[in-house]
């Protein structure tokens, strides 16, 4: 084979390989994160290790809601702490809530999406607010993190809170009563 024709057809490969469309699939595949929640204020002055440990140290498992507003405003507040094996390589990851209370796991729409400052970051604190009435309370629920619609990572907890009671009284006019 001709070397000039050769260098050609390697130089011709190696574009076509880099510009395929699965490979942003397969470089995600590989990365993985751990997950916490908490309900107390993460420390700003913490290096990133120190925010891993207080997240590790501090996660919640059942989530309180608010109790500073009436019943049916009521909200969960947390804080996500994701730690990446590596950077996270994106300007974005979503989070997808699933209740799994029941034997078939139900998505709880919408899926929110979290923006990143620097690609190259490998933990992210987010701020969670979880309301009513999509978020039922007394719930067990997993909360699934995904980058380039590829799961790096599961969190199980529980949303505990009051429901809304009904009064039970029901009245009548005189004339719905005949």
């Amino acid at each position: 084979m001709n070397p000039r024709l050769a260098l050609v057809a390697t130089a011709l490969a190696a574009v076509v390989s880099s510009v395929t469309p699965w490979q942003g699939a397969d470089a995600a595949t590989g990365l993985r994160a751990k997950i916490f929640l908490t309900q107390k204020g993460v420390p700003r002055s913490l290096s990133e290790s120190g925010v891993i440990r207080f997240a590790r140290s501090n996660k919640a498992i059942r989530l309180r809601e608010s109790v500073d507003a009436p019943v049916e405003e009521r909200q969960w507040k947390a804080t996500l702490v994701a730690s990446f094996n590596a950077p996270l390589g994106d300007s974005e990851f979503e989070v997808l809530f699933y209740d799994i209370q029941t034997a078939e796991r139900k998505f709880i729409a919408p899926a929110m999406t979290v923006f990143v400052n620097d690609r190259n970051q490998r933990t992210i604190v987010h701020k969670l607010r979880l309301k009513r009435p999509q978020f039922e309370p007394n719930r067990r629920l997993e909360m699934v993190v995904t980058v380039r619609r590829q799961e790096v990572g599961r969190y199980r907890f529980q949303i505990l809170g009051d429901r809304v009671q009904h009064g039970g009284e029901v009245t009548f006019s005189d004339d719905e009563a005949r």
